[in-house]
């Protein structure tokens, strides 16, 4: 496993471990990256994300909160809305069932769910997102995501067969792995790097 140091340039991880010893690995290694490298790599990251959704105009899209050292892009959600693009929170309902999105506005009060994750306090709007995004523990040349292991997007993805979903990484989470029965390929993975 190549671990580089936080200032190096990212470099492509090759694992031959199991799901969750190449989580721990992964997850560690985003951990070690210099916060100010991180924080140049999140602006990258929104400049993509909202050029994309420039060229694309979907009309809703599914956002996140951070946990773990994921990129941070919180800070385009607000310019989403601006563009008219309707932004919503996932939920969690229960386990094993897909997740829910509820409808989000800047400056709208946020609440934590049961794990700790912000969410809107309105519950009452349900959004189906036209796209998806959705951080990645890994993700490989393929675009498939390594997530956390609860399944909640795989389930959500299939339930949605018709929503665009991109992938959220750093370029040194890609690896390689063998993807599961029920692993969906993501529609575009971005990263920090401008293909």
């Amino acid at each position: 496993m190549t671990q580089p140091s936080p200032s190096a340039h990212p470099t492509r991880t090759e694992v031959h471990h199991d799901r969750r010893t190449l989580r721990q690995l992964l997850i560690q290694q985003r951990r070690q990256v210099d916060p100010a490298l991180r924080q140049q790599w999140d602006q990258s990251l929104m400049r993509q994300l909202l050029a994309w959704c420039k060229k694309e105009k979907p009309r809703s899209i599914a956002v996140y909160a951070p946990i773990q050292h994921e990129p941070d892009i919180q800070g385009c959600y607000s310019t989403l809305s601006e563009m008219g693009i309707q932004v919503a929170f996932p939920l969690v309902v229960r386990k094993n069932a897909p997740l829910l999105f509820l409808a989000w506005e800047p400056n709208e009060v946020m609440t934590t769910d049961e794990f700790g994750i912000p969410v809107p306090l309105q519950r009452d709007r349900i959004v189906t997102p036209e796209v998806i995004l959705i951080p990645c523990v890994g993700f490989t040349q393929e675009k498939y995501r390594l997530g956390y292991g609860g399944g909640f997007y795989d389930r959500t993805l299939s339930q949605l067969p018709s929503a665009r979903s991109i992938g959220i990484a750093y370029q040194n989470q890609q690896c390689t792995f063998t993807p599961g029965e029920h692993d969906l390929p993501m529609t575009i993975i971005l990263t920090e790097h401008i293909d």
